[in-house]
């Protein structure tokens, strides 16, 4: 649940700074007259839209279990949060790219430089306060991990789509500026076309790696590498289990199931058999609320 949750703050915190940075550009673009703010403000409530899809896995993962999908919809989450990958690398690398490069071919100077200034000025305040957020909620979850390992490792995709577009945002925002900066010192234009096609590039770099990541989690990923040790050491600790031979694990959004092959301690009975492993699936969910379904196979090898 305490991951849950720092899911949704997360969330709340990009769709907060997203909203906040297309009003300013809208507003912007009113005052100014000029085409390209309003197609940034556009821009900025299309990554409104993404937290929307982000929402929308979340509640979809957790529909309950039906016979045509008997471990539920947890990876539903997983999905949603490839389209927002794939969102980012059209809509915001690709897009940009293909302005930058307009920008080179028809060398339009800048039109109201103040003001685009002032504007991405606000907006790198807006998303350095979304991935503040966002990283104080993942330093409730990530323990003693360094925050890249827990990038690599993660199994919560929201949370790692969310960071790295925070990331992707503020690097492109401050490299925005800079452009801007130099394009109105020396008066050329170019370096804002290059601005353009860098932060595009910066995008592009940036989703790709969420795409693989979560394709990952989409195909169908073991828990990581930390839970599954936690998972089977509690196994061996109980009394009724003499050794665990195998043990498998897969994460189904923030769910999990267990599949393992144990060596149970000799029972006198049928009857006794089966209540030990009915103890060891109810003391095991017990330790970790997240399994939620659970597979015991007694057996003497593996």
């Amino acid at each position: 649940m305490s991951h849950e949750n720092s899911s949704i703050k997360s969330i709340l915190f990009a769709l907060s700074a997203n909203l906040g940075i297309a009003i300013t550009k809208t507003v912007a673009a009113v005052i100014t007259g000029s085409g390209a703010m309003l197609a940034e403000s556009i821009h900025s409530f299309a990554d409104c839209g993404n937290q929307g899809l982000l929402f929308l896995g979340l509640k979809a993962s957790k529909k309950e279990p039906t016979p045509e999908h008997p471990l539920g919809y947890g990876k539903a989450i997983f999905f949603w949060s490839f389209i927002v990958a794939l969102i980012l690398f059209s809509m915001g690398g690709l897009f940009s790219i293909y302005e930058g490069i307009h920008k080179l071919s028809s060398h339009e100077g800048l039109s109201s430089p103040f003001i685009a200034v002032a504007v991405l000025s606000v907006s790198i305040l807006l998303e350095g306060a979304s991935l503040w957020g966002c990283i104080t909620q993942i330093n409730k979850i990530r323990h003693n991990e360094s925050l890249w390992k827990w990038f690599v490792n993660s199994r919560q995709s929201e949370l790692v789509v969310v960071m790295g577009e925070d990331i992707a945002a503020l690097l492109g925002l401050m490299f925005a500026l800079a452009a801007v900066v130099l394009s109105m010192i020396t008066g050329n234009p170019i370096f804002d076309a290059v601005g353009s096609i860098g932060i595009g590039v910066l995008l592009v770099i940036i989703s790709g790696f969420l795409a693989v990541k979560i394709k990952g989690l989409l195909i169908g990923q073991s828990v990581d590498a930390e839970v599954r040790a936690d998972i089977k050491e509690f196994l061996e600790s109980l009394p009724e289990i003499t050794e665990v031979l195998n043990l498998i694990t897969l994460q189904l959004g923030s769910r999990i199931m267990v599949a393992v092959k144990v060596k149970m301690e000799a029972a006198e009975s049928i009857d006794e058999l089966i209540a030990n492993i009915n103890r060891c699936e109810l003391e095991l969910r017990r330790h970790n609320p997240a399994i939620q379904w659970s597979f015991f196979e007694p057996d003497v090898t593996d």
